[in-house]
């Protein structure tokens, strides 16, 4: 065995090992990303969702811009205000009082509330079935056709089809919106968690011809936009629409409404 030759061998190996190590310092410190350190601050205390409610590509997506100043400290669904409080505290502002919102469905035609135009039989997908002559079962158009897109886009197991229609359970709810994306007619919106009225309603249909499809639609009788002392609820192309930063809840519209679809 030739000694010399495996110290030689062994010398080179350990040489190139030095000068590659060096080399990949230097690259490091030449090529390296800075990142900001408010950046991952900001990433620990978000919630690792990545639901995208936010409208940024996950979580990673919403620290980087909130750190940069393109994005609300209150901009993640999920943390609420909680997290807004301690983003707030790593970016040196004050937290915005945001109000607290979850989704609402403006339907309350139920199985046994609406006409019926047909069975059907095929892919249980509110998206696909839109596109299907009628658009669906029910007469109604403009109605919750109950076949769950927004069911299977929640994560957060908050949203459920009960008689046809599909209810949001408010306290699971993150305001996440991906239930309103998912639903063709718009009829999944945003509200207020505080709000004690709403119109469970979207048709734009007239009032005879609301009636000879459901018997919970919105006629567009306008009596409960003349209980209003607030200017908090008008008529938006036939169906009652409020306006929660001027209502007070104190409950008038509901208690004239003759279809009781202000719940």
């Amino acid at each position: 065995m030739n000694i010399m030759g495996i110290v030689a061998a062994a010398a080179v190996v350990g040489i190139i090992g030095i000068v590659i190590g060096v080399l990949l310092g230097v690259a490091s410190e030449k090529f390296k990303v800075e990142v900001d350190e408010k950046e991952i601050l900001v990433r620990n205390e978000l919630p690792g969702n990545n639901c995208g409610g936010c409208g940024y590509a996950g979580c990673d997506g919403l620290a980087k811009a909130i750190a940069a100043g393109q994005a609300e400290v209150g901009a993640c669904p999920v943390g609420g205000a909680p997290v807004a409080e301690k983003i707030a505290a790593i970016m040196g502002i004050e937290a915005g009082a945001g109000v607290k919102k979850v989704a609402f469905v403006k339907c309350k035609g139920t199985c046994d509330k609406t006409r019926m135009q047909y069975r059907y039989y095929g892919i249980d997908d509110c998206r696909k079935v839109s596109v299907v002559p009628g658009g669906g079962e029910k007469a109604c158009a403009y109605g919750c056709m109950g076949y769950g897109s927004c069911v299977k886009a929640c994560q957060f197991d908050a949203i459920h089809v009960v008689d046809g229609v599909a209810v949001v359970d408010k306290e699971k709810c993150v305001a996440c919106g991906k239930c309103v994306e998912a639903c063709p007619l718009g009829l999944v919106t945003l509200v207020p968690y505080e709000a004690e009225h709403l119109v469970q309603c979207n048709s734009h249909d007239k009032g005879k011809d609301v009636k000879a499809k459901c018997d919970n639609g919105c006629i567009g009788c306008t009596l409960c936009t003349k209980q209003c002392e607030f200017d908090a609820i008008h008529m938006d192309n036939n169906v009652a629409v409020i306006d929660y930063e001027k209502c007070t809840n104190c409950g008038k519209c509901a208690a004239k409404c003759p279809t009781k679809v202000i719940i």
